[in-house]
């Protein structure tokens, strides 16, 4: 098997999971370690490098770095990474002075942004201090776009937005606020602006179009509802409240029932619950708050009585798992009586202001065409970021498309070509101290994860800005950054200093250590110490070793990163060295560019 090159930063970085699965690339191990050392503030600045607003993430994220947690392989559960992001946001100082300043002389650039959104937000903080003059046209009175008007209050304060928000605002980008886009043409014919940047999102809700659908008031738009009841036009609700859909939305809007009143809410799903695109704590909280999700329901019509919305039918099923397939049999038709009913069954991009004569090309579900690396449409300076660009997804994506989109808008107003991206790089180094001490705390911690504190159901329904979710104690976070493996300070292999005495093999407590004749991976996976379970993580496999030709394996999916290998290596070839991922943003767009791997620093 060839030789692993540990010079290509991403093979480090996917031994980070965490990290890697982070779609802005996060650094979690870096900021968790500084809220072990009480560094609040400095754990929240690494946050913010890539993530952007990390006391609003660490109470909406999505948390697709939390399945990826090498601590699920050990206990099941996954380290609290969100909760901690919330806990650095929540302890720090003020950390004004640290954020980045637009600089007094511009450049001369002028960007126009569509929609005062995450991924819009995104841009203008990573353009602002280059010296660029961003306009941002936002439809409402305020910014924040979806995270504003669709998350309610007692998940998201309006203090946490606003002063986040507030750090890239004050940068002095001009904002429009009530001032929609309603002609891209006449924007770009204006010549007032060197690129465009659309980030408005996907603020269409989808129909249902079944029988009686348009016969009741009482029928609503999921996002339409939230905007409605963020903004006070909607302050009541029916007693029985049906909400069709199961995803965040769904959720949202359930949750907010209780909060108006409503003394029976149910959740209706089409499959099981295994389908559901809902994230699994967010069913949680629903059904501590009584709310009742009901599965195989699929709607039929609305039922009326005298003009007044009473119930709604439904087609019901029998699912089962074939051939690891949900099939499902109907077995009938049931009526759930209701008052109101709320359409949470997804959302669609809505481009009524784009003309289709001016260059710029749509295709699937009437999208726009947009490069996946450089976010650039089929016209020249129009960019697109965020669930603009490729339908809806979460607010860490729309981040990362910011800051893509970023640097090809810095790229693009040099006149220099946006395809050529600037690389990744990266640094290892060594954190010994001593013979038997490192610079990270590498003793395992049995704790189980910490619980997050909510305040009493009958405190939740009094209005919709109290917030359910009180953050982490001292004592539960001092518990819970100790799960943390530390995956980012990587075993460092050094072939030539190895004498195969097998110390190594002997002292690690997980058999993640082989040392074997070489072969493809496929024989090569047979021959390990502990059979590999997870196929889909590397193994390191060193050069041939002097005494014997032999290889020295590592099964990454195991390891705890403990360093007892190279406490015990009599030679040094084992090093514990800290990973960190340099990744370049708008202000590194002028680095040189390539194709291939990174620049390593040992």
């Amino acid at each position: 098997m060839q030789r692993t090159d540990v010079e290509n930063p991403d093979y480090f970085h996917k031994v980070v999971d965490c990290q890697w699965a982070c779609p802005a690339h996060t650094n979690v191990p870096e900021y968790i370690r500084l809220i072990a050392q009480g560094r609040f503030d400095d754990a929240y600045i690494e946050n913010r490098k890539s993530n952007v607003f990390p006391g609003i993430l660490g109470r909406t994220c999505d948390r697709p770095c939390e399945p990826a947690c090498r601590r699920t392989r050990l206990d099941g559960k996954p380290v609290a990474i969100c909760r901690l992001k919330r806990v650095a946001a929540d302890n720090k100082s003020d950390i004004s002075s640290r954020i980045p300043k637009a600089p007094e002389v511009k450049n001369g650039k002028r960007i126009a942004l569509v929609g005062a959104g995450p991924s819009s937000l995104t841009v203008a903080n990573d353009l602002m201090p280059l010296g660029y003059e961003c306009t941002i046209f936002e439809k409402g009175p305020r910014p924040g776009g979806l995270m504003r008007i669709n998350i309610p209050s007692f998940r998201l304060p309006e203090e946490v937005l606003d002063e986040e928000i507030g750090y890239i605002v004050d940068m002095g980008v001009e904002m429009k606020y009530q001032t929609p886009v309603n002609s891209l043409r006449e924007l770009l014919d204006s010549e007032q602006y060197d690129a465009v940047f659309v980030g408005s999102g996907a603020p269409k809700g989808k129909e249902l179009v079944i029988p009686g659908r348009y016969d009741s008031d009482q029928i609503f738009i999921g996002i339409e509802w939230l905007e409605s009841i963020h903004f006070g036009h909607v302050t009541s609700v029916g007693d029985r409240v049906l909400i069709i859909g199961v995803g965040n939305t769904a959720m949202d809007c359930c949750r907010s029932a209780k909060r108006l009143g409503a003394t029976s809410v149910k959740v209706i799903a089409r499959k099981t619950r295994k389908y559901f695109k809902a994230s699994p704590w967010e069913l949680e909280d629903a059904e501590e708050e009584q709310v009742e999700i009901v599965e195989n329901l699929q709607p039929v019509q609305f039922l009326y009585e005298d003009g007044r919305l009473v119930g709604m039918e439904f087609d019901q099923f029998h699912s089962e798992e074939i051939d690891g397939k949900l099939v499902q049999t109907s077995i009938g038709r049931v009526t759930v009586p209701c008052d109101t009913v709320v359409l949470a069954i997804g959302q669609d991009n809505a481009f009524p202001w784009i003309e289709r004569n001016i260059g710029l090309e749509f295709g699937k579900w009437d999208m726009p065409v947009v490069d996946p690396k450089t976010f650039m449409s089929t016209r020249e300076g129009v960019f697109f970021g965020g669930d603009a660009a490729f339908g809806p997804l979460n607010i860490i994506w729309a981040v990362e498309h910011g800051h893509q989109a970023a640097i090809s808008i810095h790229r693009f107003c040099m006149g220099l070509p946006v395809t050529e991206r600037p690389l990744n790089q990266f640094s290892l180094r060594s954190t010994k101290m001593g013979l038997h001490e490192w610079s990270y705390s590498n003793d395992y911690s049995g704790a189980t994860r910490q619980k997050m504190r909510h305040i009493e159901l009958t405190a939740r329904f009094q209005n919709m800005t109290t917030e359910v979710e009180q953050g982490f104690t001292p004592e539960q976070t001092k518990q819970e950054v100790e799960r943390c493996l530390n995956c980012d300070v990587q075993t460092h292999f050094t072939d030539s200093l190895c004498i195969e005495c097998d110390a190594c093999i002997d002292i690690c407590p997980v058999d993640c250590l082989t040392i074997a004749p070489d072969a493809e991976e496929s024989e090569l996976r047979t021959r390990l110490t502990a059979t590999a379970t997870q196929m889909d993580q590397a193994l390191f496999v060193s050069g041939g070793l002097k005494q014997t030709g032999r290889v020295m394996v590592k099964d990454e999916n195991v390891c705890l990163h403990c360093g007892l290998c190279a406490e015990r290596c009599p030679t040094f070839a084992w090093d514990m060295r800290k990973f960190t991922l340099q990744l370049p943003y708008a202000k590194d767009a002028m680095l040189p560019m390539a194709v291939g791997i990174g620049v390593g620093v040992q």
